[in-house]
């Protein structure tokens, strides 16, 4: 049923939209979906940060881009928020990707979408899965990675030096033993998604102690579990999206944060040159600033794109091999 929301973000704003809840299959379950219909044929796929909901992780940007009369699709992955899958707070990086697959594969269905001018959006972990999606599905028009992890191993190093020795191995054996349990079907061990260094946490970063409070200020989400499988950080750690950059044909806006401490900003920079059609916005602040004082500087960029490469067919054909557009 469609039903008018009004969004409150933390930068003066308010923005009442309409959007409705939709449910597409995605292997065994189904994804929970919000549908922003649009005016000018164009759709944005979008998805929230390592176990965000699709509230917290996308309401601020999808808001915007739906006033500006595009189509979104905002979706939560299996195992997290209101879609399906069991058990809980599981992030496989596996099945992120199929639910991509699926929900790209859903947006044309929606009454009012061009397939040809269908975009895919994430941050952080999801800004990562943006870089392979891309490459793999030549249909897609434009992608958007903004402050992606596009290197879980240099992301992995990186994070040990904000984290006491002994909570890592504390850590370190509760994310063994909870996919150990996983083999004999034992429920999830779940541990916080941020902490204070010395705590048993995924991150224990400057940036990330931020993101709650970041992504919902005002506890409009109360149903968002900040909290994850510790199993679930074991694969993200050997996670490496960034190599699939040079395969991606359409064009992709990368947005980095240069004080990045929880995806690092190197690493996106790389897949940004790497790419084809590879766009670059740099701004300053940490992980979350597109939703702190950055989020006009970041909307802006992120806007323009999309009006270059899905409503103005000009803009895109003049686009060269390998441009970048750098701000600061």
């Amino acid at each position: 049923m469609t039903r008018m929301t009004p969004i409150f973000p933390a930068h003066g704003l308010q923005v009442s939209i309409e959007r409705e809840e939709v449910r597409f299959s995605s292997g065994d379950t189904e994804c929970a979906a919000w549908h922003y219909p649009g005016t000018n044929g164009a759709c944005v796929i979008m998805a929230g940060g390592f176990a965000v909901t699709k509230g917290p992780g996308t309401d601020l940007f999808a808001g915007r881009f739906h006033a500006a009369g595009f189509t979104v699709l905002a979706f939560d992955y299996r195992h997290l928020g209101d879609s399906g899958g069991q058990p809980r707070q599981i992030q496989r990086i596996r099945e992120q990707i199929a639910d991509w697959q699926a929900a790209i594969a859903f947006a044309p269905t929606l009454p009012g979408v061009d397939p040809t001018r269908v975009a895919v959006w994430g941050f952080s972990l999801s800004g990562g899965h943006v870089l392979r999606i891309a490459a793999r599905n030549p249909q897609v028009a434009a992608a958007i990675a903004q402050t992606p992890n596009a290197d879980g191993p240099a992301a992995t190093r990186n994070a040990a030096r904000h984290q006491k020795p002994l909570a890592m191995l504390r850590f370190t054996g509760r994310a063994v033993l909870d996919g150990l349990g996983s083999l004999v079907g034992r429920q999830p061990l779940l541990v916080p998604l941020a902490g204070e260094p010395g705590t048993v946490a995924l991150l224990t970063t400057p940036d990330a102690l931020d993101g709650g409070s970041t992504l919902d200020p005002d506890n409009r989400y109360p149903d968002w579990q900040q909290e994850v499988a510790a199993r679930s950080a074991l694969r993200v750690g050997l996670y490496r999206p960034g190599r699939y950059a040079s395969r991606v044909r359409c064009p992709l806006l990368v947005l980095v944060c240069d004080q990045d401490q929880s995806a690092l900003a190197a690493p996106a920079v790389r897949a940004a040159t790497r790419a084809p059609h590879g766009e670059l916005v740099r701004m300053p602040g940490g992980h979350y600033e597109p939703f702190l004082g950055g989020h006009e500087q970041a909307t802006e960029a992120e806007l323009s794109f999309l009006g270059r490469h899905l409503l103005d067919p000009v803009g895109e054909a003049s686009l060269p091999s390998g441009r970048h557009q750098r701000g600061t």
